[in-house]
């Protein structure tokens, strides 16, 4: 792969980039079509359709200038905006979509902070990233290490240059951080990191393997989380009527030596009969 490749939509249509489009589709695919609400909004990657199947009757696509050529024409509107400083009043979206958005900004944290802050209560944000701890990132790890300390033929990367890929527990801290429970989360993509087509699909039986005996070493993870508000409580209707409390006689112990034209009865309060 040249090294001059260095974007994630242009990486997107080598051979490697088709199997990793395909795959994530496909987990994008599952996890918004359960989602249901009003708005939804993909931050990033725009040749990546991941709210094709979403049910939900508005869905906008945000990136950077550069990417807006390259976004989906299928009636989704799609502008610039910065991930970091979204457009949007608080707790107004239903669903938020990053695919590799964290791991290309130069503020991830910031990224997730302002997706908290636009989440509504029980809103969903669904996340893509590259797992350096794999065989393609532990390439890419070599290829950069080759590439300072001057080795040519060994310093090509496999993966896109662009961005800093994020462990997954490290994400999961900042999630836990923000309040947003994780769902879900897997990995995917063991073969081995060739550049071949055909050698890609010869390496595909370790998809299946890799799942089975080394689940956390997959090229890619996914992450589904819930933004949850602790001290909720959900309030009845306005129109139920409430107990009233009424003044009822009732029988008292006097003394013996009270006069008698005292009446021995007492007034306490008790709930009235619905």
């Amino acid at each position: 792969m040249p090294q001059e490749i260095i974007g994630l939509a242009d990486w997107l249509q080598t051979p490697a980039g088709h199997c990793v489009a395909e795959w994530e589709c496909a987990q994008f695919q599952r996890a918004v079509a359960d989602v249901f609400g009003f708005h939804a909004v993909q931050l990033g990657l725009p040749a990546l359709p991941t709210l094709a199947d979403s049910r939900m009757p508005n869905r906008w696509v945000l990136a950077n200038e550069a990417d807006l050529a390259s976004a989906p024409r299928d009636g989704h509107v799609s502008a610039w905006a910065d991930p970091a400083a979204l457009p949007f009043a608080d707790s107004t979206i239903d669903l938020l979509v990053l695919p590799h958005t964290l791991e290309l900004s130069a503020d991830p944290q910031g990224v997730l902070m302002e997706v908290e802050r636009v989440l509504r209560p029980e809103g969903r944000v669904v996340l893509s990233l590259f797992n350096p701890l794999s065989l393609w990132g532990l390439r890419q790890a070599r290829g950069h290490t080759c590439a300072r300390m001057g080795l040519r033929g060994l310093d090509r990367l496999y993966l896109p240059s662009a961005g800093e890929f994020i462990a997954p527990w490290r994400v999961r801290d900042w999630l836990r951080f923000l309040q947003l429970e994780v769902q879900t989360q897997c990995y995917g993509m063991y073969r081995w990191p060739v550049h071949s087509p055909a050698w890609l699909q010869r390496w595909a039986w370790m998809d299946a393997v890799g799942a089975r005996w080394w689940p956390m070493l997959g090229a890619l993870y996914f992450v589904v989380a819930t933004k949850r508000v602790r001290g909720m409580r959900l309030l009845g209707p306005a129109w139920k009527p409430r107990r009233q409390s009424v003044l009822r006689p009732a029988a008292v112990a006097m003394p013996m030596d009270a006069p008698k034209t005292v009446k021995r009865v007492a007034l306490y309060e008790a709930p009235a009969k619905e």
